[in-house]
């Protein structure tokens, strides 16, 4: 299809719904020392003699107002979802610290349990591993939610 043509038809189509179009056309020359180039300068390409290697429509929707009756949030409604947002947070904290607790706890149980085939502190290690993993787990959460309500205040 010739750009031309593309543009008609894009400009019938726009009717519906505005469109920004924009024509880019690539030319293949070839310079004093015999080597190709490529451009999509018009002027220069019309002034070295250059062919055309492509054109592309580039089509992109204008930028639409806002209705009339879109919704919009009010200050008052803004604020009432960061209290919102802000409680849900503190929830959170407080479920993260109750499981944090709970996690130290198992912990501590396990390092006072000691059984006879864990001569080799490694073993005891490893058997400890998953619950250190999961104290630090929700230290790291209980730490990640206090930074998000610090934020809030902003």
């Amino acid at each position: 299809m010739d750009a031309r043509k593309l543009l008609v038809a894009l400009a019938v189509g726009s009717l519906a719904m505005p469109v920004a179009a924009q024509v880019t056309e690539i030319f293949k020359c070839r310079d004093a020392r015999g080597q190709w180039t490529y451009t999509n300068d018009r002027r220069q390409a019309e002034k070295d003699k250059c062919e055309p290697v492509t054109t592309q429509v580039n089509v992109a929707p204008a930028k639409a107002s806002r209705p009339q009756n879109f919704p919009r949030e009010s200050s008052a409604e803004r604020a009432a979802g960061k209290g919102r947002q802000r409680a849900i947070l503190e929830k959170e904290l407080a479920s993260e610290e109750t499981a944090l607790t709970q996690a130290r706890q198992a912990l501590a149980e396990q390092e006072a349990i000691r059984t006879g085939d864990e001569r080799n502190y490694a073993r005891v290690e490893e058997r400890l591993k998953p619950f250190k993993e999961t104290v630090d787990t929700h230290q790291k959460n209980i730490d990640a939610l206090k930074r998000e309500i610090a934020n809030q205040g902003r």
